[in-house]
């Protein structure tokens, strides 16, 4: 964990690459593409997780990503997914799961939407995803596609993430993936006595640190893990900075 890793939002080269059976919309190139990126993408870099990697190397990830990048879906880098948003290099997809250690049984609150592709993985790994994004043709894109995927233990909502979905709460944990200058009071609120909260806290414009929470009554305690650069939490987290939403 002591490595520093900068997600940038930028477009890299992808390498090309068996699996029994294969997703639908899925190819043995892709099935092979994703076997390298476990191994030498998250399994290399110490992600440990047996259930995070088996979760990676099934899920379909080039379908979460504009059609004419398909072929970088795999790549060691974030891919822009359009409306000003990314989704995230597959390592820290993997880093970021791994550390709300998931058990099969929580109820997982994600901020940022995004693709989809982190709530797919997500779906996998908990018994019930709600995931929020405040972009609507991002929110209304990604579950329609988690829908035709059969991913049926995610519900999506368009909305202000900022504020969580009070409804769903309290949550085994949150995941946000979206960079904010501070721990949103309304998420903490909303984390389960014991949960477990990931998000990159930091100035959203610069590099910011990837934190883990953890929550023990009116407590909480930040862990630091790593260097990121995450694009900005939007509506009312840079309003409350000061800045255009």
């Amino acid at each position: 964990m002591g490595k520093l890793v900068f997600v940038f939002i930028t477009l890299i080269i992808s390498g090309l690459q068996p699996l029994a059976a294969l997703p639908a919309g899925d190819s043995e190139k892709y099935a092979r593409s994703r076997e390298n990126m476990v191994q030498n993408q998250l399994s290399k870099r110490g992600i440990a997780d047996k259930k995070v990697l088996t979760v990676m190397k099934e899920i379909p990830r080039h379908l979460f990503v504009p059609g004419g990048l398909s072929f970088r879906a795999y790549a060691d880098s974030p891919l822009p997914i359009g409306e000003g948003q990314t989704i995230s290099q597959p390592y820290i997809v993997a880093l970021m799961t791994e550390l709300l250690e998931l058990t099969g049984s929580e109820r997982v609150l994600e901020i940022g939407t995004g693709s989809g592709y982190q709530a797919a993985v997500l779906s996998k790994m908990a018994e019930e995803v709600i995931s929020i994004e405040i972009k609507e043709k991002l929110c209304s894109k990604a579950g329609r596609l988690l829908d035709s995927l059969g991913y049926a233990n995610v519900e999506t909502r368009c909305g202000d993430g900022y504020f969580g979905w009070n409804k769903g709460a309290p949550y085994d944990a949150i995941m946000i993936t979206a960079a904010v200058d501070h721990i949103p009071p309304p998420l903490l609120a909303q984390l389960k006595d014991g949960g477990r909260l990931v998000l990159p806290l930091g100035n959203p414009f610069s590099y910011q640190n990837l934190v883990l929470v953890t929550k023990k009554g009116d407590d909480y305690t930040v862990w630091q893990i790593s260097g990121v650069l995450f694009v900005p939490m939007t509506g009312h987290a840079l309003q409350a900075a000061g800045k255009k939403p």
